[in-house]
């Protein structure tokens, strides 16, 4: 997809503007963020059109040199630059690509056991130590909001927010059903057991994005339950958010302060309503990407991590990896996410070319 001229000069011409005036000192407050946003959206685009723009001009200035001394030269740097241009011109057109508006935001990360019982809840811990050593790699930052644990080390379900730079373009590709296979510790005959859990990966609004209108909720309070520790029982801590238009419910116990449950409940209601509305506003591009959590049902998944022969593979690009621990431990992930970006990008440029 070759950029024209014209639309080069346009990027350059909205890029300066845009510097200028967070330069000038005279934004305030949302008018400020809003430019500041635009900027770091555009900054890749800019630079990437820059490099095009420039590797365009010196083959031009090159083609009319007529300096007779200067030729073999000339035509040994447009070898190079007749060489280089085209790859540097499939950056500008990823980097042109529509984005994602939830891209550069926090995700809610949640994880749930599914078919295969205390064997499916340990996985889903294991999947949780996955994503916390990968943020940690990217430098973000993973905070536990709520947690419900079995007696041996595993979770049922443990929903989690990761902050930082670009968590949700990197982290939205995991939603999905993944699925185990391996000797359990208590499988006593060596047979392999196949295990699955379900992961979801959720754009995080900021308050301004999602307004939840007070009359709109049903609040319940009551005794927590479960693993929590001495204050688990003794005091009315729990609280139960149902949104009545929607029918979401979110029940948020882990903390011994009923004013921070109902905050950490709230932010939970707040993300997955966000969920909602983008799948409305994308239609049926985003209700299938949705579609892909599934049921848990082991039939159903996107990843097999197969512990007897160390690999990992994801079946919707058909890449099969030998490095399970890397993964596991988070740093052999990236692989996997830069894949499957690259992946859709090539699809998107393709629909593009159409």
């Amino acid at each position: 997809m070759s950029v024209s001229p014209a639309r080069l000069a346009q990027i350059a011409a909205r890029f300066a503007e845009l510097e200028a005036r967070l330069a000038s000192g005279t934004l305030e407050g949302a008018e400020f963020v809003a430019a500041s946003r635009d900027y770091a959206e555009l900054e890749p685009v800019a630079r990437a059109a820059e490099d095009v723009r420039s590797m365009r001009g010196e083959l031009e200035s090159l083609a009319a040199l007529d300096d007779p001394d200067m030729r073999e030269l000339a035509e040994e740097e447009a070898a190079r630059l007749k060489a280089e241009l085209p790859e540097a011109e499939h950056r500008l057109a990823i980097a042109m690509l529509p984005r994602d508006t939830a891209d550069s935001r926090p995700a809610m990360l949640e994880i749930r056991a599914g078919t295969g019982g205390d064997e499916a809840a340990l996985f889903a811990a294991d999947l949780l130590r996955m994503y916390e050593r990968f943020a940690a790699e990217q430098g973000w930052r993973v905070e536990i909001v709520s947690a419900n644990a079995n007696e041996i080390g595993g979770f049922k379900e443990v929903v989690a927010n990761v902050a930082g730079q670009g968590v949700f373009a990197r982290l939205k590709y995991e939603s999905g059903v993944h699925r185990v296979q391996r000797v359990p510790a208590t499988e006593s005959g060596g047979r392999i057991h196949t295990s699955a859990a379900t992961v979801a990966v959720l754009p995080e609004p900021d308050e301004v994005d999602v307004q939840i209108d007070p009359g709109d909720l049903k609040i319940d309070i009551y005794r927590a339950s479960g693993a929590g520790g001495q204050h688990v029982n003794t005091t009315d801590s729990a609280v139960r958010l149902t949104h009545l238009p929607t029918g979401l419910v979110v029940i948020q116990q882990d903390q011994r302060s009923q004013h921070k449950n109902r905050d950490k409940a709230m932010q939970v209601l707040r993300t997955r309503l966000y969920d909602l509305r983008r799948a409305e506003a994308h239609g049926a591009e985003a209700e299938a990407r949705r579609a892909m959590v599934g049921s848990g049902d082991r039939s159903e998944r996107i990843r097999t991590y197969n512990f007897p022969q160390g690999r990992v593979t994801d079946h919707r690009i058909n890449l099969t990896l030998h490095r399970l621990p890397e993964i596991l431990e988070g740093t052999g992930l990236g692989e996997l996410v830069d894949a499957l970006i690259a992946e859709d990008q090539a699809k998107r440029l393709a629909a593009m070319s159409e």
